[in-house]
């Protein structure tokens, strides 16, 4: 699949277009079915996108329903916690209104009982996703498709909507929207930011096993374009 490349020389102007562009996909969804639903991703990376993004005031926030791609089974009260993360930079100001699906449950671990009840909470979301944002780490995992994950192959794969998922490089146990769930979106990103994380997605570009570099997924799908966004 092409990726459309969008490249920025600052981070405050990637943040501000990709927010233009997410309320433009917000908006078109609200004025079709009067609901609308983004799922992004955690990390570091998008702290500015959703600070921009939480202050529009051209976005009818009260019937937009908000999710994460993936989260730590931690507690919301954890530094670790995505839901935190977003609770802090996006569910602010204007966009304080919106409704917050997180997907940790509260059990001790993602077990079948944990999913089912993080699946069920799901119901809500309006779908398709009018976007997804997703990031990229340094190992060219993306949700939470990691290298070596125990349940890679499902999560690539099954419908999901949601598997919890254990690897080496992703610290705690893990749940994760599963590939087909996230392709089911009407706008699908990829935010990176740095020299590193550009060379690592050049590698990704290349032919490769998936589960090598699980970002491949995404970029190699021929469901729904990607748009890059990214910036030194």
């Amino acid at each position: 699949m092409t990726i459309e490349r969008n490249v920025f020389s600052t981070k405050d102007r990637l943040a501000e277009t990709l927010a233009d562009a997410i309320a433009e996909n917000l908006n078109a969804g609200l004025d079709e079915r009067g609901t609308a639903s983004l799922a992004v991703s955690g990390g570091s990376t998008p702290k500015r996108f959703f600070e921009v993004l939480g202050a529009r005031q051209d976005v009818d926030w009260e019937n937009v329903a908000i999710t994460l791609v993936d989260e730590r089974w931690v507690d919301e009260n954890s530094e670790r916690s995505n839901a935190r993360l977003v609770k802090e930079h996006l569910l602010a100001g204007p966009a304080a209104v919106a409704a917050f699906v997180p997907l940790y449950a509260g059990t001790p671990e993602p077990d079948a009982a944990g999913i089912a009840k993080a699946n069920a909470a799901l119901d809500c979301l309006p779908m398709p996703f009018d976007a997804v944002v997703l990031g990229m780490g340094n190992d060219g995992h993306t949700a939470s498709f990691f290298p070596g994950g125990d349940t890679l192959q499902d999560a690539l794969n099954a419908d999901g909507p949601l598997i919890a998922i254990n690897a080496p490089g992703a610290g705690e146990p893990r749940v994760t929207f599963t590939l087909p769930r996230l392709l089911a979106t009407r706008a699908l990103y990829l935010h990176i930011e740095g020299d590193e994380k550009a060379q690592v997605l050049d590698k990704a570009l290349q032919t490769g096993p998936v589960e090598s570099m699980p970002v491949r997924a995404v970029l190699s799908q021929n469901h729904i374009p990607v748009s890059l966004f990214w910036c030194p």
